[in-house]
């Protein structure tokens, strides 16, 4: 009798079909995740014959951003009136920047504190006689002696402490997109009075494309080394199997500051040049050969 005929026949067939399916499938699976892992950086059998070469890249690029911080600070008797003192003043910078092309939300504030001033007053230092180190005692003349040291000590009591007012201080950090402006904004900050100007510095806006365009430039370095090694040696370069890189960020060239000619009060726009930043990139790559 044949083992497949009837229902039960149908149903082994079945299950023997299944069975095979299932484990083809489970092979075709097996056989992709393998052949995906192949595609990236060393994976898959480990190389034997490497060659590993350093490369580095410099942009050099105009900065497109300027910052700098300015602060307002306020000395009055009690906290509430060197608050309001401050934030007049503060809120008349603001006004005057956003007037001038600011965007408020390039005008942060990075600091505030309420400080308490006191006047110290010394107390004076009495002269206090020695005490005694004897009793009087009579000498064989019949003189009377006293003892008493001819020495006095100085006394300085602590000195008084007294509350004279409240200092609040106030900084704000500023972005500026138009870096043509900057002089202007930080004579005009100070016209409208703040105490202190400060930090000035240039850097980009999307720091990212900058350093991209410096770490291509330090494989290309990387890859015409390590080419020229294999002709050199007379062998292949066939795949990279490690990368690392070392991000060295950017550093601003000389910026040169100067009052405009002719300028004669404290108000006058400076001339700023923001210069060059170079952002620089290093990277080493392992190459397997043959």
């Amino acid at each position: 009798m044949n083992m497949f005929e009837g229902r039960e026949g149908a149903w082994l067939r079945w299950g023997i079909i299944s069975a095979v399916v299932l484990l083809a499938a489970f092979l075709l699976v097996q056989t992709m995740s393998a052949l995906v892992g192949l595609r990236y950086i060393g994976t898959g059998v480990a190389a034997a014959n490497t060659i590993s070469v350093s490369g580095h890249g410099e942009n050099l690029a105009v900065p497109d951003i300027a910052t700098f911080n300015f602060n307002v600070v306020s000395d009055k008797p009690t906290v509430a009136a060197a608050q309001a003192d401050a934030t007049s003043a503060a809120n008349a910078i603001t006004a005057y920047l956003t007037g001038a092309g600011v965007a408020t939300a390039d005008i942060q504030t990075s600091g505030y504190s309420i400080t308490p001033q006191y006047t110290y007053q010394s107390a004076a230092c009495p002269m206090v006689p020695a005490v005694p180190m004897n009793a009087p005692s009579v000498s064989s003349g019949g003189a009377v002696s006293s003892g008493v040291s001819s020495n006095a000590i100085v006394y300085c009591p602590p000195g008084k402490q007294t509350l004279t007012g409240y200092e609040v201080s106030q900084s704000t950090t500023v972005k500026v997109r138009d870096t043509s402006k900057a002089g202007d904004l930080l004579a005009g900050v100070g016209s409208k009075g703040a105490t202190e100007v400060s930090g000035l510095t240039f850097t980009f806006d999307d720091p990212t494309a900058v350093q991209t365009a410096a770490r291509n430039k330090a494989i290309a370095d990387a890859k015409s080394k390590a080419e020229a090694l294999a002709s050199q040696l007379g062998v292949s370069l066939v795949r990279v199997v490690s990368f690392t890189e070392n991000t060295g960020g950017s550093y601003p060239q000389p910026v040169m500051y100067a009052m405009a000619a002719g300028a004669t009060d404290k108000a006058s726009a400076p001339v700023i040049s923001p210069g060059q930043n170079t952002t620089t990139d290093d990277v080493t790559i392992t190459y397997e050969i043959k």
